[in-house]
């Protein structure tokens, strides 16, 4: 009788914890299914579909600065990493909202990543997203501030180039005003009036060709070019600061296919890496040009003997008004703009230019363009390439063909 009584209470007592654990489990349920649709957040209405269509990175915080949505671009960006907001600047521009509940506006330079120094420049609307939530909106303006920064230091520094030449031609008429009644003085001072004029008159025509080649539309105005004519013309154009110094240029090889482009803007661009080339070499020197074509693209290379551009030179002398002796640039009439149109022209065209330079071994630029299409009905014919001045070579053991293709 016993045992079957403690039978009848053991099964009544694993009936009893089989129920309760099975009304643990469904409340445990219940609770899990109520905490995950809290977690899902609500949004006033119309708000995912407004920002689905704004365009702009967005970042969508709680209560205590945890990203409930972000758009892919906030993503991009490195604003969000996870479901936490990355930089302390814009916390705290939520916070300032979440306080006073007025809207904030910032433009912020914040780092790209966790490594290099890489930064992005953001315009941020911080506003209140209902009762609950915070919303970031992010504009980048990285390459408008680029450019603006470009435009800036281009304007200061035309100022400061026009104004070197005006204030030694305003001083110099001075000085002649004052030594009027001596003809040596007044001869000598007027030559350099006349050299300072001279320089200010190129740097105004760099900086007009500079504005114009970066309104130019080489897609719109481009036809069919040959660069072996171009090429010569450009040497053509040289000729006579070259024998001033008694430099010879010496051209080699040519190219059969056309580039297609503007070929008044290309003969500027090669006029002034010939005549760079010119003002930087000693006197008695070769100015070698080699044309060649290879895989689908037109060499062009322009070798000097010059002192040569040290690596940390070759890295600016691209930039607008950079000159690696200013002092020499003033007494060469260089306006540090030349080497600036060379790249303008070159990239609008589609192509590179590059230098390869060593101290005491000169240094050469290479400009690469693409071809056209060999079965273009409208390419013209090629044209033999400028011939060499037969003046003998006193400095340089190689050949004038040698010279010519070096690159």
């Amino acid at each position: 009788m016993d045992f079957v009584f403690l039978s009848l209470t053991a099964g009544l007592v694993g009936l009893a914890l089989g129920v309760f654990g099975m009304l643990a489990y469904r409340t445990s349920e219940t609770q899990r299914s109520q905490l995950l649709y809290e977690d899902e957040p609500v949004l006033p209405d119309g708000a995912a579909e407004v920002l689905s269509i704004i365009g702009r990175a967005y970042v969508i915080v709680d209560a205590i600065d945890g990203v409930v949505r972000a758009s892919p671009a906030a993503y991009a960006f490195g604003l969000v990493r996870g479901h936490t907001v990355v930089h302390a600047e814009l916390l705290a521009l939520t916070s300032r909202v979440r306080r006073d509940g007025v809207i904030e506006q910032k433009q912020l330079e914040l780092p790209r990543g966790p490594l290099g120094q890489g930064s992005i420049v953001i315009q941020v609307r911080v506003a209140a997203l209902g009762t609950e939530y915070i919303l970031i909106l992010a504009d980048d303006r990285t390459e408008i501030t680029r450019t603006e920064e470009i435009r800036n230091d281009f304007v200061a520094n035309v100022s400061h180039e026009l104004k070197t030449p005006v204030g030694a031609i305003s001083l110099l008429a001075e000085t002649i005003h004052e030594a009027a009644e001596d003809e040596v003085a007044v001869r000598r001072f007027a030559q350099r009036m006349h050299k300072e004029s001279a320089r200010l008159s190129a740097l105004v025509q760099d900086i007009i060709e500079l504005s114009r080649l970066q309104g130019a539309d080489v897609v719109r105005r481009g036809k069919p070019v040959n660069i072996n004519t171009v090429i010569a013309e450009a040497v053509d154009r040289n000729k006579l600061p070259a024998e001033s110094k008694r430099i010879d240029i010496v051209v080699g090889g040519s190219v059969a296919l056309p580039v297609f482009g503007d070929p008044d803007l290309l003969m500027t661009a090669f006029r002034n890496l010939i005549d760079n080339a010119i003002r930087y070499s000693p006197e008695g020197t070769r100015v070698g040009v080699g044309l060649r074509s290879r895989d689908g693209l037109v060499q062009v290379s322009v070798t000097d003997q010059g002192a040569g551009i040290t690596p940390e030179e070759q890295e600016r002398i691209f930039e607008r008004f950079y000159r690696i002796d200013a002092a020499r640039s003033r007494q060469t009439g260089g306006t540090g703009l030349g080497l600036s149109i060379v790249k303008h022209v070159v990239s609008n065209h589609g192509g590179e230019v590059t230098v390869w330079s060593q101290a005491g071994q000169g240094s050469t630029f290479t400009v690469r363009l693409p071809e056209m299409e060999a079965g273009d009905d409208a390419a013209p014919p090629p044209a033999r390439p400028a011939a060499a001045v037969s003046k003998p070579i006193k400095k340089g053991g190689s050949s004038a063909q040698e010279q010519g293709v070096r690159a």
